[in-house]
């Protein structure tokens, strides 16, 4: 477990669901920018997140995505700028933040030593949820996942598409009402990364939750989707992928991409 998923399970609460104003913003995102030494990672970003919401963010290698990321979930401080998750800003709010979202990190971070049902019993232990209310919790997120059989199987013996899954499962056990995943698909083949793309839609479909999806795949973005192009630590565009498209007076998403940054996606090997 990294440190940003410790700090989220130590301050979370049972249940959110009565404390969520679907009418609200999700993740607000304000000025934010951000430097490693001389080198400027981030400058100006600007965007939300609206709950109940499927957004994806989209860039290439070094566009700044993982730093942004870890800005969220205060694996580095903000240096400039304001997070606030549902209204809470995670520099002076952080338990209140931080225990309305879950993540899913590129890395993996399952004990691959550790049974299915064992990972998420331990990561229900550090939410603070009852060993009867985890199992409970557990059942159902295996149950939705397709995973229901293999409580009992080590992680190591999973395939790459069933652990990211038991990732999703996991982070969603303390029933956050905003998810967050950089690259979820990234090492999949492409029924696993169609099926991890099928499930996280659901959830914002029957489930209200509010998604931020970091990716450098067009085919995972629909034109429906609200769209977030970063590059080079810049938002470029923002709205709805259709929109962006007409925007740029392109024909089509890649398109659009190359005309706003001078490249393609599909050139952009590893994610960010």
């Amino acid at each position: 477990m990294t440190e940003p998923e410790k700090q989220i399970a130590r301050d979370d609460a049972p249940d959110l669901a009565s404390k969520i104003d679907p009418a609200g913003t999700a993740l607000s995102i304000e000025n934010v920018s951000h430097s490693y030494g001389a080198r400027r990672a981030l400058e100006g970003v600007n965007f939300t997140v609206a709950p109940a919401n499927f957004t994806a963010l989209l860039g290439l290698n070094g566009a700044g995505k993982s730093t942004l990321f870890s800005l969220i979930t205060r694996l580095f401080g903000v240096q400039t700028g304001h997070i606030s998750i549902f209204g809470h800003d995670i520099g002076r709010d952080p338990g209140e933040a931080l225990r309305r979202m879950g993540v899913v990190f590129q890395p993996r971070t399952l004990d691959l030593d550790l049974s299915v049902m064992q990972n998420l019993l331990y990561h229900a232990a550090l939410h603070g949820i009852d060993r009867r209310e985890a199992r409970l919790r557990a059942g159902e997120v295996l149950a939705r996942i397709g995973l229901a059989d293999r409580a009992s199987s080590k992680v190591r013996d999973l395939s790459g598409g069933q652990m990211r899954r038991l990732e999703i499962a996991r982070a969603l056990l303390h029933r956050p009402h905003l998810l967050l995943l950089d690259e979820a698909t990234v090492g999949l083949d492409v029924k696993a990364r169609a099926d991890i793309l099928s499930h996280v839609r659901l959830l914002v479909a029957e489930q209200s939750i509010g998604v931020l999806w970091a990716t450098h795949l067009l085919d995972e973005i629909g034109l429906s989707d609200d769209l977030v192009v970063l590059h080079q630590g810049r938002v470029l565009a923002k709205g709805q992928a259709a929109r962006i498209v007409t925007d740029a007076g392109a024909n089509d998403l890649n398109s659009a991409f190359m005309k706003l940054t001078g490249t393609s996606p599909q050139s952009g090997g590893a994610a960010s």
